[in-house]
C-alpha cells in the first residue's frame, strides 16, 4: 500500500506530543485520536525503532485512543539515569508510565516491545487485554535467521567495544541499517519496498548512544515471549506473520498454545513488517479482537 495513503489518513487523526515523569527520568509520548475515546491502547514500539514506526497501524484505529511512547535511550526519550537497560528496567519502566498516564489501557507492543509488555504485564502491569504483533516467541539464535542473528550480535558488541566515535558510526552506518531493511522487508511492492526503507532510514539510528543500544540489544537476543505467556490470564492477541524471520510462524502456534486464553492472527506474505506492511490487516484483527465496530474510514 503507498506510504502517501497511510500519510493521508494520519493527517485527519489529532496527535498531541506530551511528556511524562517516570522511572527517574522523562519519557516522551505521542497520543493520537479521540481523547474521550472509549478504547485507549499504550503501544509500545521494536528495537531500534522509536514511536513513528506503529503509525501505518493508528492509521486504521481513527477512533481508537492510542498513546505511544518513545522507549527509553530511543527516539525523543532519554535513557533510564543510573541503570542498566536490562528487561526489568524496561517492563519497570513500562508498568510506572502506563499508571502514570493510562491506567487499565491495552497493552499493545511490536516484536521487541512484545517481550517488553509480556515481562510488564506477568509481573503486575494491569490491563484487560494484551495484544502482540509480531511477538519473539522463541530465541532469536534458534531461528531460520540464527546465523545472521549471530553476526548481529558481533556486530553490537563490536559497536560497543570500539573508541566511540568509530564505534557509534558503525552502528549507525547507513549501508548496515539498508541491507537490515532489506532482508526483512519481504513486499514487492516498489513503493512500498521505498516506505519502508525510508523510515529505516530515518529512524533506525535515533538511539541516545551505544551503550544503551547494546544493552538492548542483549535484553531482545536473551529473552522471549514464552518465558511469561503460562501466566498472564488477561486475553491475549498474538498477531503473527507466515514470513517472519525471527520467530517462525510454526513457534507462534506453539506459543498461542502457552497463553491461558489467546488467539492467533495469522498473515500471509508478510515477515516482521507487519506494521509496515499489513497494517489495515493487523487493525481489523485488533478491532475484532477488542470488539470495536467496524468505520468507513477503518
Amino acid at each position: 500500500m503507498p506510504a502517501s495513503l497511510y500519510a493521508a489518513r494520519l493527517s485527519s487523526i489529532p496527535v498531541e506530543r506530551r511528556e511524562a515523569q517516570v522511572a527517574g527520568g522523562t519519557t516522551a509520548y505521542w497520543v493520537y485520536g479521540p481523547e474521550h475515546a472509549a478504547t485507549t491502547i499504550i503501544a509500545v514500539h521494536g528495537f531500534r525503532g522509536e514511536h513513528h514506526g506503529l503509525e501505518p497501524v493508528v492509521a486504521f484505529l481513527p477512533d481508537v485512543r492510542v498513546i505511544s511512547p518513545d522507549l527509553p535511550g530511543f527516539g525523543e526519550t532519554p535513557p533510564l539515569p543510573g541503570k542498566e537497560h536490562d528487561l526489568g528496567a524496561y517492563a519497570g519502566w513500562l508498568t510506572e508510565f502506563a499508571g502514570a498516564v493510562a491506567p487499565g489501557a491495552v497493552i499493545l507492543g511490536h516484536s521487541f516491545g512484545s517481550i517488553v509488555a509480556s515481562a510488564a504485564v506477568a509481573g503486575g502491569l494491569e490491563t484487560p487485554r494484551l495484544i502482540l504483533i509480531n511477538p519473539i516467541g522463541a530465541p532469536a539464535l534458534a531461528g531460520p535467521k540464527g546465523v545472521m542473528t549471530r553476526l548481529a550480535v558481533m556486530y553490537y558488541a563490536l559497536g560497543a567495544r570500539l573508541p566511540e566515535r568509530i564505534g557509534t558510526a558503525l552502528l549507525r552506518n547507513g549501508l548496515i541499517v539498508r541491507v537490515m531493511s532489506i532482508t526483512m522487508a519481504k513486499t514487492s511492492d516498489p513503493e512500498l519496498r521505498r516506505f519502508i526503507h525510508d523510515q529505516h532510514d530515518t529512524y533506525f539510528s535515533r538511539f541516545a548512544d551505544r551503550e544503551v543500544l547494546h544493552d538492548a540489544f542483549v535484553t531482545s537476543v536473551s529473552h522471549d515471549v514464552r518465558a511469561f505467556a503460562p501466566v498472564i490470564e488477561v486475553p491475549t492477541l498474538l498477531i503473527a506473520a507466515q514470513r517472519d524471520d525471527i520467530t517462525p510462524i510454526e513457534d507462534e502456534r506453539r506459543l498461542a498454545t502457552m497463553f491461558p486464553d489467546a488467539e492467533l492472527v495469522e498473515i500471509a506474505e508478510v515477515g516482521h513488517l507487519i506494521h509496515y506492511e499489513t497494517p489495515a490487516e493487523a487493525a481489523g484483527a485488533i478491532r475484532r479482537f477488542l470488539r470495536i465496530p467496524a468505520t468507513s474510514r477503518a
